[in-house]
């Protein structure tokens, strides 16, 4: 009997361990040299779109908050000056320079929810509709882009596009109606004017004459709308305009995003990655360059130089990378060679494989 449970007890062993030897281990992610499982990357992921998302939210309520501060000085101010008819017509100008100060500040705002919204875009895009859409692949750059972004913060878009795209969906109407008013107050009170002398006397403020101030008027409002149409084309912000990141994407890309069209090419500049060139000047080339190859998964090129110090040929190996892989070459190449010269330097633009496409600008 004690044979038989010992024969027993050895087959339950090794089912166990043929089962575990036959479970298929759990996929890895791997990023610069650092392994995370699965789960942990996803558990990550989800909380940094909460994060962000939230942070998108606080600066959403900020911008209402400003929008609403234009709309009760303004109802205040056209209570009290329409109150009475002895109260100037002062008062509805200093409410517009009020509203102007209100829309400077929603301007600065809205430029930091983009930039919220800009990281949960990239997320929503290249992460979760690659999850849910199979057939959906990310954009190679979209890690690159949300890296170098939390790295490097900066705002995606001008403060021009931001202070034309609020001035049209709010301000704009707030303007009109101060103007509106401010036209009306002139014209009814006291007494209702005769004619147009009377109507440009009255306007006048102080030591300024009417006919300036209805001048200075005219350009004000002018400049708001040239400023409100020549913002149209810029379409940057992605918390109103839903850009898709993805390089299969049937309506827009990478590089289509950050190419400048209209009248926007007028205002703003080109962003890009950052990209830099690095020159190692090494002892040991072999290791130094399978190192960077396998850390970084960037190309390396030799090149024969000499020190003209102690006039030893030298090789040096050039590198192109972008800003957020800098810490990491560095690194790749202390632990092959601690005694090596590195150079790192921007770069101008770098074209070609594993950056921008060498013909893009002939598209």
């Amino acid at each position: 009997m004690p044979m038989a449970t010992n024969k027993t007890s050895e087959s339950k062993s090794k089912k166990k361990t043929t089962k575990k030897t036959e479970t298929p281990e759990e996929p890895v992610w791997t990023y610069r040299g650092y392994k995370l499982q699965t789960s942990e990357f996803v558990t990550a992921m989800v909380h940094f779109f909460r994060a962000e998302v939230n942070r998108a939210n606080v600066w959403r309520q900020r911008l209402d908050t400003t929008t609403n501060w234009a709309v009760v000085s303004t109802g205040a101010t056209l209570s009290i000056a329409f109150s009475q008819p002895t109260i100037h017509h002062g008062i509805i100008i200093l409410n517009t320079l009020l509203v102007i100060w209100f829309l400077f500040i929603e301007g600065r705002r809205y430029r930091y929810y983009e930039l919220w919204s800009y990281r949960v875009r990239l997320m929503e895009t290249d992460f979760y509709a690659a999850m849910l859409v199979p057939p959906f692949h990310p954009s190679p750059e979209w890690a690159e882009s949300l890296a170098e972004n939390l790295l490097s913060p900066s705002f995606p878009i001008s403060l021009l596009e931001a202070l034309g795209r609020r001035l049209r969906r709010n301000y704009f109407w707030i303007f009109l109606i101060l103007y509106a008013s401010w036209v009306a107050k002139i014209w009814l009170f006291p007494i209702p004017a005769t004619g147009m002398t009377e109507f440009i006397n009255r306007a006048a403020v102080g030591p300024v004459s009417g006919q300036v101030m209805i001048l200075l008027g005219l350009i004000f409002y002018l400049s708001l709308t040239i400023v409100a149409v020549a913002t149209v084309t810029m379409t940057r912000a992605t918390g109103e305009i839903l850009p898709r990141f993805g390089a299969d994407s049937p309506t827009i890309s990478v590089s289509d995003i950050d190419k400048p069209k209209g009248l926007r090419s007028w205002f703003t500049h080109r962003r890009r990655r950052r990209q830099l060139l690095a020159l190692i000047i090494t002892g040991n080339v072999d290791a130094v360059s399978k190192r960077i190859l396998a850390d970084l998964g960037r190309g390396v090129t030799a090149l024969e130089g000499k020190g003209m110090y102690t006039g030893t040929s030298r090789t040096v190996l050039i590198c192109a990378l972008t800003m957020t892989e800098a810490h990491n070459l560095k690194n790749a190449v202390a632990k092959e060679d601690p005694q090596a010269f590195v150079i790192v330097s921007p770069a101008q633009e770098i074209l070609g494989r594993g950056f921008n496409p060498l013909d893009e600008d002939g598209e």
